[in-house]
């Protein structure tokens, strides 16, 4: 319902009350804000009473009006601009204490990931990147940090992992170029998606590679190529992409993986440590004397 959800109520326009109508052109017209809002605040802002917001989503469908708010978020997922971002944003966030709104709400994230994960989908996931000939990781623009992550810690644990590296289509075709049934690609995209990584996901699919996508939604269309889906909530409400629950999730199959692994990982790191000891990799902070370090 959610693709046509707009269409829907406003073809409904005509048997609703008088108060349900000023609900019903708001979210027409401002939808981007109207998802955001609790049913008061929707209430106060057209002139109505909550209880007349709560009748109104009911009336459209809905068993309540969080299920309606769900479904707005839903349909703007992939639509806000930043220029909306930023609104929203300011909406939300205004001159309050953006450190504490922050944290609060990305603490929110990964709760709601974690209430939302599917262990078996992970376990899934988890038993086909440790029997993969070649693990493909992919993410561009903002989720470009979470696959430069998750990649920095596979290098340590595998000897066939690359990482997709492109400023085009044609080169990232040409480093997924051999991908077959014996891969594994991960790709990772959270709204706006990025077309790229689909396209590279769905032609790993075509290619009989196994294909885990990290992002935000069943509806994210990533998730029509994936074999193994691992959802983590984003943020969709600022113009800077919240990736606390994402990365939180990517951790957690990193240290996954490393349990399947953890006799050879015990060996690499054994040798690494020598290696940064020789080369001094790392900055050595020593002690005095009287316990005080310098």
């Amino acid at each position: 319902m959610n693709r046509d959800l707009i269409s829907y109520i406003g073809g409904k326009m005509k048997g609703f009350s008088k108060g349900q109508k000023l609900i019903a052109q708001y979210i027409i017209e401002h939808y981007d804000k109207a998802a955001f809002m609790t049913a008061s605040r929707l209430g106060s802002t057209v002139g109505v009473s909550e209880s007349t917001v709560v009748r109104f989503a009911a009336e459209v469908g809905f068993e309540g009006y969080p299920q309606l708010q769900r479904a707005l978020q839903e349909l703007i997922r992939n639509r806000l601009t930043s220029v909306q971002r930023m609104e929203v944003t300011s909406d939300q966030i205004g001159s309050s204490d953006a450190l504490h709104k922050v944290l609060n709400l990305d603490i929110e994230k990964i709760r709601h990931t974690l209430e939302e994960a599917s262990l078996e989908d992970f376990n899934n996931a988890v038993d086909a990147i440790v029997g993969a000939k070649n693990i493909y990781i992919l993410g561009i623009r903002s989720a470009s940090a979470l696959s430069g992550f998750l990649s920095f810690y596979f290098n340590h644990i595998f000897e066939n992992v690359r990482l997709v590296n492109t400023t085009s289509a044609s080169e990232m075709f040409e480093q997924i170029l051999r991908i077959g049934k014996d891969d594994v690609f991960i790709g990772i995209t959270f709204p706006r998606y990025s077309k790229r990584t689909y396209n590279a996901a769905a032609y790993a699919r075509a290619n009989g590679a196994q294909v885990v996508a990290i992002t935000d939604s069943r509806l994210s269309p990533i998730a029509q190529t994936a074999d193994h889906l691992l959802l983590a909530r984003s943020d969709m409400t600022s113009f800077v992409d919240s990736l606390v629950a994402p990365l939180s999730l990517i951790n957690a199959l990193i240290v996954a993986v490393g349990l399947k692994k953890k006799d050879e990982i015990a060996q690499t790191y054994s040798r690494l440590e020598q290696i940064w000891d020789e080369y001094h990799v790392y900055e050595k902070v020593e002690e005095t004397g009287n316990g005080n370090e310098i």
